[in-house]
């Protein structure tokens, strides 16, 4: 019997994107896969049900959570994980550090669920990789954000009385998030300045034409790790990138770290010392926010600026976030799809070092570590 993977819609207000878009439809389908999902699923993604092919839909939950396996973009509501067939997969982005009630639910239910955001961080599963995607959709998303509420063009502008000077964007963060932003910015024609406390990113920051921000401070350690910084460079970091903060026009804050409260950066001194009408776009506002005054899901004036804690910026984009999120799902599970038929290697460090929950048991260590489980 064909392998059933049924695809949720989603019910987490204001998510729009959904867990399988046609391409990736066509790609399960060719390995025999039988795909079941809820009618509606795709309507926020403005992906019209017609564009897929040999896709069965139906009206309700029950025969989705019925399927062998079932993707979803957030985690299950526990009515409906309480609906899931024992012994099926659950794959999606599931929050692992969120709740230990859920993970237990999980475990009880014998789900085997695969947290994304726990995909091993090597070359191999890049191509898996949701954080890194969907990362990428927030940092173009913030630097629109940015321009919209900036009272200043972002390029340079000649028109018949003069010339006006571009913006001045400063990005704090140079991982995915942060060097699309930069990236974004550039083509868009402002002066982009970045920094991060990692000194190895220089690089990559100035060959996307911005301006590193040199704080004379090196946080690099050993095995790769950034070290405590001593409260002397703590002092200077701060004092030299106080002076960057407050000569731009607009501030990008992408400092967010999976499971763990985001680190603030700019403190509320900083602030009240940037330009009047200065932007800033605080990309952690969901895990507490990167600058001090930052309210998630809401815009305020702080001071001189104008401070927005945008919240689930992958979904403002949802056809491509879709699109990306769907392709890391596929390039995820088809290793485990032989002769149509689920087959899990559990020697294969990514599959095991993304499981959350398998056999009834809480697998993953750092989770149990963190959830006190």
């Amino acid at each position: 019997m064909a392998l059933t993977i049924g695809v949720l819609a989603e019910r987490v207000t204001g998510e729009r994107r959904v867990a399988l878009v046609p391409e990736v439809a066509k790609r399960f389908r060719a390995l025999g896969v039988e795909l079941v999902v809820q009618r509606g699923a795709a309507d926020a993604a403005s992906i019209a049900e017609g564009d897929f092919a040999e896709v069965r839909w139906v009206d309700g939950v029950d025969e989705v959570l019925a399927a062998d396996m079932v993707l979803a973009i957030q985690p299950p509501a526990d009515e409906l994980i309480g609906k899931l067939k024992p012994g099926s997969v659950l794959v999606a982005g599931l929050q692992p550090y969120q709740s230990a009630d859920r993970a237990r639910l999980f475990a009880e239910r014998k789900i085997t669920t695969f947290a994304m955001e726990l995909l091993p961080r090597i070359s191999r599963a890049q191509s898996m990789d949701i954080l890194s995607s969907q990362a990428a959709c927030s940092g173009y998303q913030c630097v629109l954000i940015a321009a919209s509420h900036c009272t200043k063009f972002f390029p340079m502008l000649t028109y018949a009385a003069g010339t006006i000077r571009p913006a001045k964007v400063l990005v704090i963060g140079a991982g995915v998030a942060g060097l699309q932003a930069i990236a974004t910015a550039r083509r868009m024609g402002a002066m982009v300045e970045a920094y991060d406390v990692r000194p190895e990113t220089k690089e990559q920051i100035e060959s996307l034409g911005a301006k590193f921000v040199d704080t004379g401070v090196s946080a690099a350690g050993t095995g790769g790790y950034a070290r405590e910084l001593t409260d002397d460079e703590k002092r200077q970091q701060a004092e030299r990138l106080g002076k960057a903060v407050a000569q731009c026009d607009a501030l990008i804050t992408t400092a967010a770290i999976p499971g763990k409260k985001a680190p603030q950066i700019i403190s509320a001194e900083m602030v009240a010392k940037m330009k009047t009408g200065a932007v800033v776009v605080d990309m952690a506002a969901e895990s507490g926010g990167n600058v001090a005054g930052t309210v998630a899901g809401e815009v305020v004036r702080v001071g001189p600026a104008l401070i927005v804690g945008p919240t689930n910026l992958p979904s403002r984009m949802a056809a491509h976030s879709s699109e990306m999120f769907a392709k890391n799902l596929y390039n995820f599970v088809s290793p485990m799809i032989k002769d149509a038929s689920l087959a899990i290697d559990w020697s294969d460090e990514v599959i095991a070092g993304t499981c959350l929950t398998h056999d009834g048991a809480v697998r993953h260590e750092g989770v149990k570590k963190i959830l006190g489980l």
